[in-house]
């Protein structure tokens, strides 16, 4: 049934948020945020009709407080709640608690999270579609002699995983099984801090294989298409650096193959709206159910250049109840794009956050580039949150061409007061194995552990230190506006800054 949506309230921040708020404007849609106090001053609070104030800056006391953004919606009149990703994005009873205050959640249904959501209930749905996934258990391991016995089956080297979350947290990879008492010990405690569970599997580890992910787009009607793959192979400790769009080693059957399964795991679910199914890649082309991710994907921007497609869109459409419009015949991959994530983090000190104000911020641009980014010159990157700063995209009509023109604009970005990983991608896009696509999940720790290693990481060209005291003096007058919006509280700004938007209003604190 057909349900317009008239004001969504996106409960995120940064980049994502801004990404959202954007596509709203453009089909009409009014915009509601929410923000911490060291948001105050964010890009997706300055761009917003309404801002309101969550709390202090600890996730834990904002953006994870779904009971006080359900709250803000009904003060907004906001209709509809758009999660981006993480926080509360795969939070199945957030998603049910929406539906529950008569308010869309512009993702999945909680039913749907709940199958796919957790990863060992993800691999009895994919038994169950009969799709091909790394042996392993398929429930929790309830003891270190389950764990043992488990691994004397499908033989070792063996890889333990947390339930209820990724992003390397709770992962432990185990070679003989003397080891496998304390790693089982170190990864439950692990899961159990990171995502309030320590639930943890086990499966085989297959070595040197490449990460590739299939993007599903699912409407309530039981359509449900796959948008080409990713190829996410470029990682550090288990996180994604570099996806790329499509993959240099999927040709049109595997892809069919792959995305054909991904499709029968998602409607067997009752999936609808955007999501991701992830796999691994042996050199033999087989492939292996990972995980699923039911939310939109930080590296969705890639396969938006190769397919043309507007995935946000989409999901808003989705949302509203409308049918996808379009077949699996007019998905159709058209060149190359790469993605790097930029970060505020110091690749000479084991690539730690670098939080601090941005002195100087100049950003590339030029044929075939495309920046997702959520700050500007004056913001202070705070060590509250994730520090990635923006999403840097190159398109081309080759592989190589789009590699180049990344490069080219990496060269372009100039990033002032703060420590970044721009050094490393331009190692990573001049190396000859990335160049000729010869990598998989080890390609990069491999390559940092070469003789120079980390050390030799940070050679881009320092700011001069006369341009960073005049960014300084500048901004300690005109950037004050910009980073200090007064609470919902107080009676208004004493002056507009230069991002005052006509007509928008902050609402009141709850």
């Amino acid at each position: 049934m057909s349900r317009p949506i008239q004001k969504v309230l996106i409960a995120n921040r940064g980049e994502i948020a801004l990404r959202v708020i954007r596509a709203c404007k453009e089909i009409g849609i009014a915009t509601v945020v929410v923000y911490s106090d060291a948001d105050r001053g964010a890009l997706h609070v300055l761009h917003a009709d309404e801002a309101y104030r969550l709390g202090p800056a600890p996730a834990a006391e904002s953006y994870l407080r779904g009971d006080l953004i359900l709250e803000v919606a009904r003060q907004a009149g906001a209709d509809a709640i758009h999660p981006g990703y993480g926080f509360l994005s795969e939070n199945a009873d957030f998603a049910d608690a929406c539906a529950t205050a008569d308010i869309t959640f512009i993702g999945p249904p909680g039913s749907a999270m709940r199958v796919l959501g957790s990863k060992t209930r993800a691999r009895q749905a994919a038994d169950a579609a009969g799709m091909p996934r790394v042996p392993g258990s398929v429930t929790g391991l309830e003891s270190v002699e389950e764990a043992l016995s488990v691994a004397g089956e499908i033989g070792y080297p063996v890889m333990l995983k947390a339930a209820a979350g990724g992003g390397g947290k709770g992962m432990r990879a185990i070679a003989r099984a003397e080891d496998l008492a304390a790693a089982f010990v170190a990864a439950s405690s692990e899961a159990e801090r990171s995502f309030g569970s320590g639930e943890v599997y086990l499966e085989r580890l297959i070595e040197r294989p490449r990460h590739i992910e299939i993007q599903l787009m699912a409407d309530s009607h039981g359509n449900c298409l796959y948008l080409g793959e990713r190829e996410c192979s470029v990682q550090r400790r288990h996180q994604k650096v570099i996806e790329e769009a499509p993959s240099a080693v999927v040709n049109e059957d595997l892809r069919r193959r792959m995305g054909e399964a991904a499709v029968r795991l998602a409607l067997s679910a009752g999936y609808v709206n955007a999501g991701t199914v992830e796999f691994l890649v042996d050199a033999a082309e087989n492939f292996y159910f990972l995980e699923m991710n039911t939310r939109l994907q930080v590296e969705h921007p890639v396969t938006e250049m190769v397919t043309g497609l507007d995935l946000v869109r989409m999901q808003l459409r989705v949302a509203m109840g409308e049918p996808l419009g379009i077949v699996q015949a007019d998905v159709r991959l058209r060149g190359h794009a790469v993605e790097c994530r930029i970060y505020a983090e110091d690749p000479d000190n084991n690539f730690f956050p670098s939080p601090g104000r941005i002195m100087r911020l100049v950003q590339p641009g030029g044929p075939g580039i495309r920046e997702d980014c959520g700050v500007y010159e004056g913001w202070v990157v705070p060590l509250d949150y994730d520090p990635m700063l923006s999403k840097l995209v190159a398109f081309g009509e080759t592989r190589e061409v789009a590699i180049d023109r990344m490069l080219r604009a990496l060269g372009e970005y100039v990033i002032g007061g703060i420590k970044t990983n721009i050094s490393l991608f331009q190692r990573i896009l001049r190396d000859e194995d990335f160049r000729a696509a010869r990598i998989d999940t080890g390609y990069l720790e491999r390559l940092l552990s070469e003789a120079g290693g980390e050390a030799s990481l940070n050679e881009v060209e320092a700011v001069p230190d006369d341009v960073v005291a005049i960014a300084a003096a500048v901004f300690a007058s005109v950037g004050a506006s910009i980073g200090a919006r007064p609470h919902a509280k107080d009676a208004g700004p004493a002056t507009e800054s230069r991002w005052a938007l006509t007509g928008r209003r902050e609402g009141m604190r709850v």
